[in-house]
Parts: C-alpha cells; structure tokens; sequence
C-alpha cells in the first residue's frame, strides 16, 4: 500500500510539474526584426598574416518576441565564439533590451579567414546587431522545411596509398545534406529573415590570409541579393567537425606544394601543417591559380546551397503567427585527456589523464523547432543520434554556439578508432560526449504539449 501511494504520488508530482510548466510557456503573437552589422576589420586592424579584405563580414540577427518571452538568434562570420564575447553580449541583451540570456544563441560560422580576437568594439557592433532587429520587430509569421544540399563530404579516410588514416573526400563516409530552414515573413508574406542550418566546414579560403566569410558569407549574401537585401540569412553551423566541403582539391593542392617548399629547406611537415597559407609562394602561377579557383569556389557552393535555401523557402509549411518559446542551458562534464605525442594523422596517440571537460548546451524552442546548441565541434552522428531521439521531429543541432569549450573536436563514439587529427586533437576520452550531448539536449525538452 505504501509502496502503492508512493508511485501514485509521483505520478502526481509529475502532472503538477508538467502543468505548471505548460502554464508558464505561453502562447503569443510571434513579432520578428532582423539586422546585420558589417564588422569587416578595417585594413589597420588586420593582424599581421591577413594580406587584405576577400569579402565583407557580418554579424547577422534575428529578434523574436511574443508578447510573454523573447529571444536572439545572432550569427557571427568568425571562426568561433569566445566564452568572454557571447557572456558579454548575451548579459548586455538581457540588461539592455530585456531579452534572457538563455534565450540568445550566438553561433560562428566557422570560417577559418576571419581573425579570432577582433578590434576593440567588436562586442558593442554583435550588440547593435540585435539591438537593431528588435527596433524592427514586427507581427509575422514563421514556417519550417528541410531540403537537401550536396556540398559537404565526410572528410576521415584511409588514404589510398599510405594506407592510413588521413583526411580527404570520403564519399561512403556518413554525412548529413540535410538544410533545415526557419523562414520569417509578414503577416502578408514579405519575408523577413532565414535561418538556416547545414553541416559543412568553411575552410576553402582558409589559405588566401585574406578576410572571408567563406561558404557560410557566400551562401548568405546570394540569398539577401535574390531578394533585394529585403531579407537577412542567418546560417546555422551544423554538426561539421568531420565534413569538408566535397570540392576542396585545390587546398589539397596547394598542401601538396607546401610540403615540397618546406622540404627543400631541410623541414618535413608532410604530418603536420602551418596555418593559413605561410610557405607559399604567391607569385608562382600555379599557386596564383588554386588560389583563384578557390575564390571561384566559394561563390559556387554558396550559390547551390544560396538556392536549395530559398527553394525550402517556397515550400516551408505550415505558417502560423501564434508561438511558445522555451530556453534552457545547461553543462555536461566528461573525463579528459592531455595528448602526449605529435603527428597529424595516421598514428595512434598517446594520452596522460586530464582535467574534466566541461560542454555547454543549449535547446532553444521556437513553436515546435527545437534548436539544440553545443559549443564546440561536433561530429555529425551525433547530430543525426540527437535528430533520431528526439520526441520533436524539427531539430537541429547548432555548434560552435554560446562560447568555446576547451574539448577540441567531439567525436562520435565510434569514431575514436579514427587516427585523425579530429580525433587524435580532441581533448575528450571516448565512451562520454556524444551520450552527454544528446541525452544532455534531450532532457531540456519540454513535453510535447508545452
């Protein structure tokens, strides 16, 4: 009997929760503005290595407010986030303008040609960004849709010659082409903004040493120019730590020269590599011309993957102009691990134990899209493991968002057998993460009828 009231007061306790979490998330009229800043670096501003300006750069935002809660979805062309910028700026939103900080989301596009540490103000342009969008908050409506984009490819392989594991186009390898779309428009159809989520690393212009948004700044602007500059693109990392882009043969190329450069002068780096394009020699013309090509290239993807955007946009369904939100943020520690030897790729490591890690997550909700946020690299199973157990069928997983965890790369469980630089860099022992990660985004989400 006693056992027996126990379980009924449980259960109890459970609905009580339950109701009261339904009452707080409210339903409202979904109200949307969007901005975006140019935080280019003037040429003064430039470290050293940077040789000029390929493409502007932008802080991009989108305000949602519902009359109960709002929240701040911002994408920065950059390689990461800094833990310091998103507590500044997320802080300051909530201080200034109203919004929660666990109801921001900064992301970084990923892309390996903007500096990390940016000029002074750099903060206050990634405030303004948002600042502006809710000074254009508007009644609107939003819509959702999945497409499908082939430009990204599993990039851990076993090299063909050497017979050992190294990075290169592993077109059997697992890799999600999935593009899933948020669309906001007006109450009578004008759009407003996108964003959108796809998993693919910006790395083609990451030896030019010149300032670029990569694909992620490519694909955005196409889609912003298709529509007047009516609209603002926000791209959405997905879980690219183990996708490159499918066409990358000519940083492979260029790796190629490199290696002969550095040992004709007595150093071998055929196992590891220098950063952006040191050791190349700009005025050989077949350097000159891998070097065209890959600006070529990333106007190229970002125009296929630009239009496989905006046809979802066409398709996205249902709309509706009535949205609860939810937030909430929380932290996964695993054991970690020091490497104690060298080599890029196709060696085992060797470890010494290490201080634990820490991994903050995130889960935005926006109607019934789940938008889970890792802040780190993370391999693409485990985004597809989160899109597979999770009770909501629109969600994504976006990374490299709200900060920068000391983790490095994030495998997948079975990908530690992998002698990859990912995998050998990660600062993570095998057997934690992806289970921390997905049960971690999981248990944040509200019942179904929230």
């Amino acid at each position: 009997m006693k056992g027996y009231l126990t379980a009924v007061s449980l259960i109890m306790w459970l609905c009580v929760a339950v109701g009261i979490q339904a009452q707080e998330i409210k339903s409202g009229p979904l109200k949307v503005g969007a901005s975006k800043v140019d935080v280019t670096p003037a040429q003064n501003e430039l470290p050293q290595q940077y040789k000029g300006v390929l493409d502007k750069i932008y802080a991009r935002a989108i305000v949602l407010d519902n009359g109960t809660t709002s929240a701040a979805l911002i994408t920065l062309d950059a390689g990461a986030v800094p833990t310091e910028l998103w507590q500044k700026v997320s802080q300051r939103l909530e201080r200034e303008l109203g919004i929660p900080a666990t109801n921001v989301l900064i992301t970084a596009t990923h892309s390996h040609s903007v500096p990390f540490k940016m000029a002074p103000g750099y903060a206050d342009l990634v405030f303004n960004s948002a600042k502006m969008a809710k000074d254009k908050l508007q009644p609107a409506r939003m819509s959702y849709g999945t497409g499908l984009s082939y430009i990204n490819v599993q990039r851990d392989m076993i090299d063909e010659e050497k017979r050992t594991w190294w990075e290169g186009a592993n077109y059997g390898g697992l890799s999600d082409k999935t593009v899933a779309v948020i669309k906001f428009e007006t109450l009578t159809g004008e759009p407003i903004a996108v964003y959108y989520n796809y998993a693919v690393h910006a790395v083609i212009t990451g030896t030019l040493d010149l300032i670029s948004g990569d694909i992620p700044g490519a694909s955005s602007r196409y889609i912003e120019d298709s529509f007047d500059n009516k609209v603002v693109a926000l791209w959405s990392e997905g879980a690219s730590g183990d996708q490159n882009p499918i066409y990358f043969q000519q940083t492979y190329d260029l790796r190629e020269i490199r290696i002969k450069d550095f040992a004709s002068r007595g150093q071998d780096i055929s196992n590891a590599m220098p950063p952006g394009g040191q050791g190349l020699d700009r005025e050989n013309p077949t350097v000159a011309k891998l070097m065209n090509q890959q600006k070529q290239m990333i106007l190229s993807m970002g125009q296929l993957l630009g239009e496989e955007v905006m046809h979802v946009m066409r398709t996205a369904h249902p709309k509706t102009s009535e949205v609860r939100m939810y937030a909430k943020q929380t932290i996964a520690s695993c054991p970690g691990r020091v490497r104690t030897n060298q080599g890029r790729g196709g060696i085992a490591g060797t470890y010494t134990e290490g201080k634990p890690v820490e991994i903050r997550l995130g889960l935005l909700m926006i109607g019934d899209v789940a938008i889970g946020s890792v802040d780190a690299e993370v391999y693409n199973e485990i985004a597809q493991r989160l899109k597979r157990e999770s009770p909501y069928a629109k969600t994504m997983m976006a990374t490299l968002t709200n900060g920068m965890a000391s983790s490095g790369y994030i495998p997948d469980d079975a990908s530690y057998g992998h002698y990859t630089f990912e995998v050998l860099s990660s600062k993570l022992q095998p057997g934690c993460a992806e289970k921390a990660i997905v049960k971690g985004i999981v248990d944040m989400m509200p019942p179904i009828a929230y």
